[in-house]
């Protein structure tokens, strides 16, 4: 597998590791860099053990998604006493080499480009990417090219979707031969308890919980009563010249102030605990982090009831209460608010994102202690940290898929994305459906084909494949011949080759768009081929569900029987509207 942080080679592995790389998202520790870095040796794990060698990250970034992907088995993981359990690695016994592509303040191109090409020379299996930028036709965009190489090559790579949303269009990583990763959340909550003084409480979270915080009401103020521009996001400074001493301060998330750093305004200022309250954008979603004070993470709705008590009420007072680990909890999963949206602007014609994954309060190692300095030595042991980010999901479908990668080692990367696309969850843990940060029902540009189940991806039944010649001929349909001779890096033709419209490259998903002069009385129809990959003999029956009835739908045959393993059978879907009316998004399921 290989990443920006390290690469790995799949499960159940010798305890030799042959050459290997997994890909990283933002800032991955020391490696192999770009131009202007030197060359040190890849981090490898062997079957039972991880080893970052002379590797230390550089703000933890590398360390968090590389032994979120393939970490060894650490007994007795917590981070300051909360989220207590055995942690591991998707795919522990993966070995792990890590590449440099950034540093603490950017990623270059040359750097993803040659990171990439290192991965690709030492015969990874898997690249796992936690980075991304703006969106960018693919010959410029130095990821879109350097995954196309390692794609050809057959390699597997996963990448984070961005987190940008939770508007549409903002996602990063867009290209269809990578699986492009959103975030959610998951069924477990760093427990917090916000009690106003007239007996209303509102739940949060946050993983400091100190011991002696929780019994004790103090005055409550509102950040944005400051006269200070901007004061209720609590950037570096806003408190000056406002009294916060010895007070809980309510700070607004968001305006590219850092959560953990709201707090730390706070304790600079004098204040003895923080409510960070969201903004209407991000709804209900809240994240543990770990602050330097006694805080709370509350919903939008919350925060609004709150400061409405504070504007009502003469003298507000508030205490923070903890609660610790909860499991259990509901809706799970759930899309959070930071997960980018598609559609893609560079391909509407392709589904994205792919899929989700966990991506929210996400335990892993962590290369120093994490926390205020009073509690300095009070947790020992191996180190670890509760970070969020499609930084963190994507790393789980990067182990997912080296699981998959090593019970079939022939398959393709589109095999192998199939799997996971296919197999994927659209409900949640108590079978409804699964939600954004609205509470409102997921769509398809936020939740991809769904939630991964790794248990399901083991056995799809039926794989969709691309092969690397298929995306030229995606490509040739997009670009010149010229532009696509720059995402491949060799000499392409397009005029001698068959170029392949977006809706019928073979992917595990269809996007249908229908320009505003379609005749509705004319059908659009895609065709998608399957190889079995289960038992045979087999009988599929195809069934859709399309709850909006503004599209006519059918898909022949009725039926594809498969008398042996890996028989490849073709199936057409049929789409046109009933109406010729505005322009409207349908979704639904085949």
């Amino acid at each position: 597998m290989a990443s920006s942080s390290g690469c790995s080679t799949a499960a159940s592995l010798p305890t030799t590791p042959p050459s290997a790389a997994m890909a990283c998202r933002r800032r991955p520790p020391s490696g192999r860099g770009g131009a202007t870095s030197t060359a040190a040796p890849c981090a490898t794990t062997s079957s039972s053990a991880l080893a970052f060698s002379t590797l230390p990250s550089e703000d933890g970034h590398g360390t968090h998604t590389s032994s979120t992907a393939a970490g060894a088995v650490v007994p007795g993981a917590q981070v300051l006493g909360q989220g207590r359990g055995t942690a591991s690695g998707i795919a522990p016994r993966a070995h792990v080499a890590m590449y440099k592509v950034c540093g603490l303040e950017d990623c270059t191109s040359a750097d993803i480009l040659a990171g990439i090409d290192a991965a690709v020379a030492d015969g990874c299996d898997i690249i796992s990417m936690s980075l991304g930028g703006p969106s960018l036709p693919y010959p410029e965009d130095s990821i879109a090219v350097g995954t196309f190489a390692a794609a050809e090559k057959g390699i597997f790579v996963s990448m984070s979707a961005g987190n940008s949303g939770p508007n549409y269009t903002t996602l990063s990583n867009e290209a269809p031969w990578m699986l492009t990763v959103a975030a959610s959340t998951m069924d477990r909550l760093i427990r917090t308890r916000v009690r106003l003084g007239n007996g209303l409480y509102f739940d949060g979270e946050s993983v400091n919980q100190p011991d002696a915080a929780a019994t004790v009401f103090y005055p409550l103020v509102y950040a944005g009563a400051s006269s200070t521009p901007d004061a209720q996001f609590c950037g570096n400074g806003s408190l000056d010249g406002f009294d916060v001493k010895g007070k809980i301060v309510v700070c607004e998330r968001g305006n590219d102030v850092g959560r953990v750093d709201k707090g730390a305004e706070v304790v600079r200022a004098g204040g003895v605990g923080m409510i960070l309250a969201n903004q209407a954008i991000d709804g209900f979603s809240t994240i543990a982090d770990v602050h330097a004070l006694p805080a709370s993470h509350v919903s939008y709705h919350a925060g609004d009831a709150i400061m409405n008590y504070i504007k009502s009420t003469a003298r507000p007072m508030a205490q923070i209460m903890f609660r610790g680990t909860v499991l259990g909890t509901s809706p799970a999963p759930a899309i959070t608010s930071f997960s980018s949206r598609g559609p893609s602007l560079q391909n509407p014609g392709i589904l994205k994102p792919d899929i989700t994954g966990p991506g929210v309060s996400v335990l892993a190692a962590w290369p120093f202690q994490v926390g205020p300095p009073s509690l300095a030595g009070k947790y020992s042991g191996p180190t670890f940290n509760f970070e969020s980010g499609t930084s963190m999901s994507a790393p789980h479908l990067s182990g997912i898929a080296a699981l998959i990668k090593s019970k079939y080692p022939d398959w393709s990367p589109a095999a192998i994305k199939s799997a996971i696309m296919t197999t994927a969850d659209s409900t949640d843990r108590s079978g409804m459906p699964i939600t954004d940060e609205k509470g409102t029902a997921a769509d398809l540009f936020a939740l991809g084909a769904g939630h991964v189940d790794p248990d399901k991806a083991m056995n799809p039944g039926l794989v969709y494949d691309i092969t690397p010649a298929d995306y030229i001929g995606f490509l040739c349909g997009m670009y010149t011949g010229k532009e696509v001779s720059v995402i491949a890096r060799r000499a392409v033709d397009c005029s001698a080759v068959k170029v392949i419209p977006d809706r019928l490259l073979n992917y595990p998903s269809i996007s249908v768009t229908f320009p505003s002069s379609w005749n509705p009385m004319t059908p659009m129809v895609v065709t998608r081929k399957v190889r079995n990959v289960g038992e045979a003999p087999a009988v599929y029956y195809p069934q859709f569900d399309l709850p909006d009835n503004s599209m006519n739908v059918t898909v022949m045959p009725s039926s594809l029987r498969f008398t042996e393993a890996n028989q490849v059978k073709v199936f057409k879907v049929t789409v046109s509207p009933r109406s010729s009316g505005d322009a409207v998004v349908v979704q639904g399921a085949l």
